[in-house]
């Protein structure tokens, strides 16, 4: 092929000409914006150090006296905040004076002494979207440095749960009884501390509040104040040439993610309770620092936000239904920083009961698998903390998955061999009935056993059961007690394998036959022995006691047996058990 000289371009090569051209256009774009941004910013910052200059010079040529802030520590004619025009822009100035003792001079008193005053201004301009504030700090010093003053001081440490500083928490004193009124807010420094120098004195009347966004909240209290007369942390007292130290704790929120729930994990909705932690701020009468009482919403739930630290205790306050345990045991202990749930777990009211909760006398850490027994004469009522159960009784009206159609569960409260027309029961055939989906709740679960009533059948008749259980609610593979299905449980009440722990969904299958064409079998109530993840730990529900006083014992692996009495009445009661380990 030879050249043409008068061939044009192709349209790659124009493609590639104009990339090229973007790319380079592109550059030069950026250039141009980074250049502007810095040259804006710069302006920004020469205008907010022209306004913070403005300010200064005002200072410089105050009376040392009057070097302080409107409500601030010095006092004196400067605000706090205020707002000023530079050039085109408008800035926020944030002014703090803080009276400074140097500590290498040479002045003899043991207390601090306000040797000279320091001075920092922050300009923040409104309209700048966010450009940094400009900081600047001076000091400005007296004719004579070093003079002491018939004033005090105040020594601020903020500190969190574990005992450190807590640095930039904001501190807000305040005092309305001096003149003139004080009204001053900070920040605590590096080591969590704001010293106060030169501070008018006064007999417990600088309130002290400190902050810190996403934490708690710490307050001095004026004595003889309204709902709590006599504080804990009263307001503070400045006496000349003294230094008045207080120490207040804050760390960040936490929460109380509260439900009520039956022991299957199913919402129990609107439920009333209350809820109060054990740090009092106040003496003669108790005053807590948090007491509340409110319900949880339709789905049954609640949250109790921004809260301190400390140990918490609940109390269902509901009608309708008994208490069937706490998840985790009350009260609860609530680290800084931490969303803790907490669940209700409640059981339809059958009065009178008595809940009891087994714990470890040395630790308070719930027991499980504990053995509780009451008797009261010939009476006797035994259970097993962690235990749940879920039974069934009536199979009528198609209440099961399905069967092999030898099963007659059309009268409720039973099921039998079907009579045929003869009213004969057939010998030839194991019949079967699978029941319907028992859902535990969660897959933190473990299935303990399998009972069912009657226990003994009319001579000649056999009733046996295998079961399942999955977590799609779809694969059910029935076993029997060696985990097989080849095998079958006989005897009631059947413990059932290991291997189906960790499942939610659970199904049994009763099995059915008879010897004789006269004679069936029968099942009136089946029963379903459980653990899951809302089955309330170290704890056992009675339920359906008649009123008495009873013997009670509680037997567990590890600890010696305890004994005690405990009166039911009307209502649901409540005990806890201590146990010593062995």
């Amino acid at each position: 092929m030879t050249n043409d000289p008068r061939r044009g371009i192709t349209l790659i090569d124009l493609i590639i000409s104009i990339s090229i051209i973007a790319l380079l256009f592109g550059g030069i774009y950026v250039v141009y914006i980074s250049i502007e941004s810095s040259i804006s910013g710069a302006a920004v910052r020469t205008a907010a150090v022209a306004a913070i200059d403005n300010e200064l010079e005002i200072v410089r040529n105050l009376p040392y006296e009057d070097v302080g802030t409107i409500g601030g520590i010095p006092a004196g004619v400067i605000p706090q905040a205020q707002t000023v025009s530079q050039g085109n822009y408008l800035f926020s100035l944030q002014t703090t004076v803080l009276n400074i003792d140097d500590p290498y001079d040479t002045s003899p008193s043991s207390s601090p002494v306000a040797d000279y005053k320091l001075v920092d201004i922050t300009a923040a301009c409104l309209q700048c979207g966010n450009a940094a504030a400009v900081e600047i700090t001076t000091t400005v010093a007296p004719t004579r440095l070093a003079q002491g003053t018939p004033y005090g001081s105040i020594f601020i440490n903020a500190m969190n749960a574990s005992g450190l500083p807590v640095a930039d928490a904001t501190v807000q004193v305040v005092n309305a009884s001096v003149t003139p009124s004080v009204d001053l807010t900070d920040t605590t420094n590096a080591s969590g501390v704001l010293k106060l120098i030169g501070v008018p004195t006064s007999t417990q009347g600088y309130g002290i509040f400190i902050s810190k966004p996403g934490y708690t909240v710490a307050q001095t209290y004026p004595p003889g104040g309204a709902g709590n007369p006599n504080p804990v942390q009263p307001d503070i007292t400045v006496a000349t040439a003294t230094v008045s130290q207080v120490t207040l704790a804050i760390d960040r929120v936490s929460a109380l993610d509260v439900a009520t729930e039956d022991d299957r994990c199913n919402a129990v909705a609107s439920q009333p309770f209350s809820a109060m932690g054990q740090r009092i701020i106040g003496t003669n009468p108790n005053v807590l620092a948090f007491s509340t009482t409110t319900q949880t919403s339709s789905s049954g739930t609640a949250v109790l936000a921004d809260l301190a630290w400390d140990t918490y205790t609940l109390a269902f306050g509901g009608t309708g239904f008994d208490l069937a345990g706490t998840i985790p045991l009350d009260p609860v202990i609530l680290p800084p920083n931490t969303a803790q749930p907490f669940a209700f777990i409640l059981a339809p009211a059958a009065d009178p009961s008595l809940l009891v909760t087994v714990k470890d006398a040395m630790t308070g850490a719930g027991i499980p698998q504990a053995q509780v027994g009451l008797v009261n004469g010939g009476t006797s009522f035994t259970l097993t903390t962690d235990h749940a159960f879920i039974s069934q009784s009536d199979w009528s009206g198609g209440a099961y998955a399905a069967q092999n159609g030898g099963i007659d569960a059309s009268s409720p409260g039973v099921i039998t061999l079907l009579a045929n027309a003869s009213s004969s029961y057939p010998t030839s055939t194991l019949d079967w009935l699978e029941s319907n989906t028992f859902d535990v709740g969660g897959a933190s679960s473990t299935f303990n056993a399998l009972s069912w009533v009657p226990i003994s059948q009319p001579a000649g008749t056999f009733v046996e059961f295998q079961v399942a259980a999955d977590n799609d609610n779809a694969t059910w593979n029935f076993v029997g007690p060696d985990g097989t299905s080849a095998t079958y449980f006989t005897a009631s009440p059947a413990v059932l394998p290991a291997s189906l722990a960790g499942n939610r969904y659970f199904r049994y299958k009763v099995f059915m036959e008879t010897g004789s064409p006269s004679l069936t079998p029968s099942v009136s109530g089946v029963t379903l022995d459980f653990a899951a993840n809302c089955v309330p730990p170290a704890q056992a529900l009675f339920t359906n006691l008649p009123q008495a006083t009873y013997s009670l014992s509680v037997a567990a692996s590890g600890y010696a047996q305890a004994t005690g009495t405990v009166a039911v009445g009307a209502g649901e009661q409540s005990t806890t058990i201590l146990m010593t380990p062995n």
